[in-house]
């Protein structure tokens, strides 16, 4: 076992010092930084070309992923394992103490002052863990990866293959850092020989429920989906109110059906998903007047571990279908009681169900307008793109609105679409001889490291949160992924992922990292123990077993 705490936690609070939020410049920063404590390593100074500094691709922002590698002398072998972390953060602003969030020592000191939750008093005072932006999420994962890269290019004698690490940006927003880094991964293999046998992520851990005692290890990862919805009422003064009725009263129900629906809960392996949840509901009214709105639009975050994009498109369609058979049912109930109160006539309600994805919406006004209407959307798109304040879901979200208008069918309808980036889910089945391998390396090192650690170590099947590990590997077939492609309005312009590019790298990836609580918000913090000790361990255990 490594004595590698204080040194671990050096790097740790050196790399938090260095603001890396996303989106705001510090990433380069942080990038320069690890690549500049890298390439001091004597290894790197004698191999310099072992060490890349590489700019994103495709990305309106200047931002660097590190990526190095030490060749093992043990014996020939080109085996390599990849060991993969973020250095982006989320913001700072939700800190009270926003002046000490990126200054562990300070924080901490600062925090005994502050009347804290009962919870982060108790770990607070009990000395056993690091706050501040960044320690858990995940700058302590780097830094164990870190700390073993500078290993064994001290000791390259013990590794019989590779050891490379990615240090890549933008995981908090949308995976520029991870999705380039392929290209070079590509490149390496090819100018190296290198063969990936397996990844090692170290993103953050937490607890899975109140007073959970265990630490776990994750064997791939669930996958994330944006399933939107843009619906179309029909238009009325509010003095008339139904004369037409309100898309956001279509999309209330729609909302009532899906979130927290735990029938759209994904089991596989023995493990289940949480149940979707709204993450936007507004109409698209842009000024005030006193008409109901046109349309209206909503999106859901929805996690999966064995359905695929089209499953998960067909299953909405029935979901949306349901809601809109509700609101029109509640519609004509409280329209009838309003007759019946005012001795008005009830007009006859004609409107039924009607659901349809875009890509369907899209085939169809291809096929009655043809080029006229091709044109006119790819002019509209490159219009738009000129909007740079528009993000990927506003932008899908007014492209399926422009098609919209050439509909000669404008009765009440939900159009089901993605509206940003899907993160593939990973299932380590042990269906390739390189994921038994890693399974195997994975159950020995838990049984050598286990007994160094009071809290049982428990291995699951797939991560719980959003990561990149899901730009490593890819479960879903040419099917499932088309159904992506072709159901963003945002495709092609706006938005585009190579997914045959993480095909190509195809490497089973597990995750051993960090554990806290409340990453992402102002308590967040790491404990020393597990993160420091235990994941360096735990990963040069899979490491050995791998490539030793």
């Amino acid at each position: 076992m490594f004595d590698c705490r204080e040194e671990v936690l050096a790097l740790t609070k050196q790399l938090v010092r260095i603001e890396s939020i996303v989106n705001e410049g510090g990433e380069k920063v942080v990038s320069q930084a690890i690549h500049t404590l890298i390439s001091s390593y004597p290894y790197f100074q004698e191999h310099t070309d072992n060490v890349i500094y590489q700019p994103t691709e495709d990305d309106d922002q200047e931002r660097y992923n590190v990526i190095a590698f030490v060749k093992g002398t043990k014996s020939p072998s080109n085996k390599t394992v990849i060991l993969m972390g973020h250095v982006d953060t989320v913001g700072i602003d939700d800190f009270q103490l926003k002046e000490y969030a990126l200054d562990p020592d300070a924080l901490a000191q600062a925090l005994h002052n502050e009347e804290l939750p009962p919870a982060v008093r108790a770990d607070l005072e009990s000395g056993e863990y690091e706050f501040g932006r960044g320690v858990l999420d995940m700058k302590s994962g780097v830094s164990s990866h870190l700390y073993l890269l500078k290993y064994y290019s001290e000791h390259p004698e013990e590794l019989e293959g590779n050891l490379l690490v990615v240090f890549e940006c933008d995981e908090e927003d949308g995976s520029h850092g991870i999705i380039s880094s392929l290209t070079e991964l590509k490149n390496l293999r090819e100018t190296h020989g290198f063969e990936y046998v397996a990844a090692i992520n170290a993103d953050f851990v937490s607890p899975r429920y109140n007073r959970d005692p265990n630490q776990y290890i994750y064997k791939g990862t669930v996958g994330k989906l944006l399933p939107s919805f843009f619906i179309t009422g029909s238009e009325t003064h509010v003095g008339s109110c139904f004369e037409g009725i309100d898309p956001n009263f279509i999309a209330a129900h729609l909302t009532r059906q899906i979130s927290y629906n735990p029938a759209l809960c994904n089991e596989a392996l023995g493990e289940t998903t949480v149940p979707p949840v709204s993450l936007k509901q507004m109409d698209l009214k842009p000024t005030y007047t006193v008409q109901t709105a046109l349309s209206a639009y909503v999106y859901f975050n929805f996690f999966i571990h064995s359905w695929s994009p089209k499953e998960v498109l067909e299953l909405l369609k029935v979901e949306a279908a349901t809601a809109f058979a509700t609101a029109l049912h509640e519609f004509k109930t409280h329209y009838q009681a309003f007759t019946q109160a005012t001795g008005e006539p009830m007009n006859e309600i004609l409107w039924e169900p009607r659901v349809m994805t875009y890509e369907e919406m899209d085939e169809h006004l291809v096929g009655e307008h043809g080029e006229p209407y091709i044109q006119h959307m790819d002019e509209f798109k490159g219009h738009l793109m000129l909007q740079t304040e528009l993000d990927t879901r506003m932008f899908a979200a007014r492209v399926v609105e422009e098609a919209w208008k050439w509909m000669s069918d404008k009765n009440p309808a939900i159009i089901v679409f993605y509206s940003s980036l899907y993160s593939p889910r990973i299932e380590l089945s042990g269906k390739t001889e390189n994921e038994r391998n890693l399974l195997d390396a994975l159950e020995i090192a838990v049984e050598n490291v286990q007994p160094h650690y009071q809290h049982p170590i428990v291995t699951k099947n797939f991560f719980p949160y959003i990561s990149d590990m899901s730009f490593v590997a890819i479960s879903d077939d040419e099917v499932g992924i088309s159904a992506v492609s072709a159901n963003n309005p945002g495709w092609g312009t706006k938005h585009y992922v190579n997914y045959q590019a993480i095909r190509d790298i195809n490497v089973p990836v597990i995750n051993i990292g960090p554990y806290g609580h409340d990453a992402h918000k102002q308590y967040e913090r790491m404990e020393r123990s597990f993160t420091l000790d235990i994941v360096p361990n735990l990963t040069n255990q899979v490491i050995i077993e791998l490539i030793g």
